[in-house]
């Protein structure tokens, strides 16, 4: 027989389309679990990518791509109008 797993415990590729909603309802949205949720997010990636034997440039350059993307994100109303106006 297969086991029954509870909705809270499965993860988000285990979660079906009709059982999104209540998963996603049973998160905890407190600033203690948000800074938390960021926190393992932050360890996740630099156990993964910085803190390896053979390190490369990837860890460093995804960060650098990161940083760029919301600066022109950011940026982007002045830059649209920058594009549009005519040098003459």
């Amino acid at each position: 027989m297969a086991s029954v797993v509870q909705v809270k415990e499965k993860k988000l590729m285990d979660v079906q389309l009709g059982e999104l909603p209540s998963w996603i309802l049973m998160w905890d949205f407190t600033p203690k679990s948000i800074a938390g949720a960021f926190q393992r997010g932050y360890y996740r990636y630099y156990n993964k990518y910085v803190n390896v034997k053979k390190g490369g440039i990837a860890g460093i350059s995804m960060v650098l791509a990161a940083y760029v993307l919301f600066n022109y994100c950011r940026c982007y109303k002045e830059l649209k109008h920058e594009r549009l106006r005519k040098y003459h």
